[in-house]
């Protein structure tokens, strides 16, 4: 089992639009549940975990968004018209407890903005970490950093061009910079040749 957050944001760095929707809803080419690689992407996922203020919205959708993944949610109360067999807790560590004691091998998408992602992470919980780099300036809206620690250390799995002129970037998570080996940078004009 793995985690794995998967995000868009813009060219300019922000993970929502000023008027605070995700960045990829502001992409003309978006198709909710088919564009930008979201079908590969779940092909491998049995699980779907996140924060109330994502998973809220879904309880007025006219189709439930995950209606193949078991839904685990980050919150101290049960919002009305919540699924039976979603699972919910308020702390962080016991539903990470929950979802790897019902997990049958597939992996976990973890859906949310920055808090999230970065609370799991501080548990040691995430493994992957994905963004589409969508082609548009925002100037204003919600960064990635710094709710995810800066300190995150990320190592290039791969990329991808996307239709619609955005590029998938896939990192695996290896804990914090400051648990890397020491490296002093090379920056010279000559090392740039």
């Amino acid at each position: 089992m793995q985690i794995r957050a998967r995000m868009s944001m813009s060219a300019d760095g922000y993970v929502t639009t000023p008027s605070g929707w995700p960045a990829l809803t502001a992409d003309p080419a978006f198709v909710s549940g088919e564009s930008h690689g979201i079908r590969e992407f779940l092909e491998g996922c049995e699980a779907a975990l996140m924060g109330r203020t994502t998973f809220e919205p879904a309880l007025t959708n006219n189709r439930w968004p995950w209606p193949s993944l078991n839904v685990f949610v980050l919150g101290s109360r049960r919002p009305a018209g919540t699924p039976d067999d979603v699972v919910l807790d308020g702390d962080p560590a016991r539903l990470l407890e929950k979802l790897r004691a019902a997990n049958q091998g597939g992996d976990v998408h973890l859906i949310g903005g920055p808090r999230t992602i970065a609370t799991f992470s501080a548990l040691g919980a995430l493994d992957k970490l994905e963004l589409v780099v969508l082609p548009l300036l925002f100037g204003d809206g919600m960064r990635l950093t710094p709710a995810l620690s800066p300190d995150t250390a990320l190592v290039l799995e791969s990329e991808r061009a996307l239709p619609g002129g955005s590029v998938e970037i896939v990192y695996a998570v290896r804990g914090r910079t400051s648990d890397s080996p020491a490296r002093d940078a090379d920056w010279s004009p000559a090392s740039q040749r």
